[in-house]
């Protein structure tokens, strides 16, 4: 669950936190993402993100931890990548409770496996970052690299200010990190965009029973 060799305390840069009702696509995701060095949290809806990132405090007769808390207790999320069509709470509905809250400024990326033009402008127009289409591939994980920057960079100057020496170790982390993604063999990108699509077109029969 490493980013890199680092010290714990900056261990917890990129964490990307996934949201998808399907336990399938949330593996896959969760090994591409983990592939490439990131931190993984996976959620299987709406509500338990929202409970996860102490937006929400009533699910299963639990209270939430407000986020001021969660950021003092040094939890910080990178990425949020979510599924569109889920049971209950959408990913547009999740997007627009992030963008309204004290995680605003969070990147959010939107994934479906219907190519829907309206849906797409509705998402990107509503503060998404990204309208992925599944299955994902390699590709489409490398268009996410400056958003992990921007967050980086956001998350450094809060923690540590104009220090020179941090900022320095900071850089370190992010080309390293930068440089082994770009690492990953193309062949093994193909691999698992080959798998997902198989597993995404088995997934697709099964509903059209």
């Amino acid at each position: 669950m490493e980013l890199v060799d680092t010290p714990k305390l900056q261990q917890q840069h990129f964490h990307v936190l996934v949201v998808d009702d399907s336990v399938i696509e949330r593996k896959l995701l969760e090994r591409l993402l983990r592939d490439s060095s990131c931190k993984v949290t996976c959620m299987e809806s709406g509500d338990k993100a929202l409970k996860y990132l102490g937006l929400l405090k009533d699910i299963d007769n639990a209270s939430s931890t407000s986020p001021d808390s969660l950021k003092q207790d040094g939890i910080q999320v990178n990425l949020i990548m979510t599924d569109f069509c889920m049971p209950g709470m959408s990913g547009y509905d999740l997007l627009k409770r992030i963008k309204g809250s004290s995680w605003r400024d969070v990147p959010v990326v939107i994934m479906s496996s219907e190519n829907v033009p309206s849906r797409i402008s509705m998402c990107l127009e509503g503060g998404a970052e990204e309208f992925l289409l599944k299955p994902l591939q390699l590709s489409d994980l490398k268009k996410l690299q400056p958003y992990f920057m921007k967050s980086f960079d956001d998350s450094s100057d809060k923690k540590y200010g104009n220090s020179p020496i941090a900022s320095n170790n900071d850089n370190s982390i992010k080309n390293n990190s930068i440089n082994k993604m770009k690492g990953m063999p193309d062949q093994h990108g193909f691999k698992l965009w080959y798998v997902t699509a198989i597993v995404t077109a088995i997934l697709r029969f099964w509903k059209s029973l």
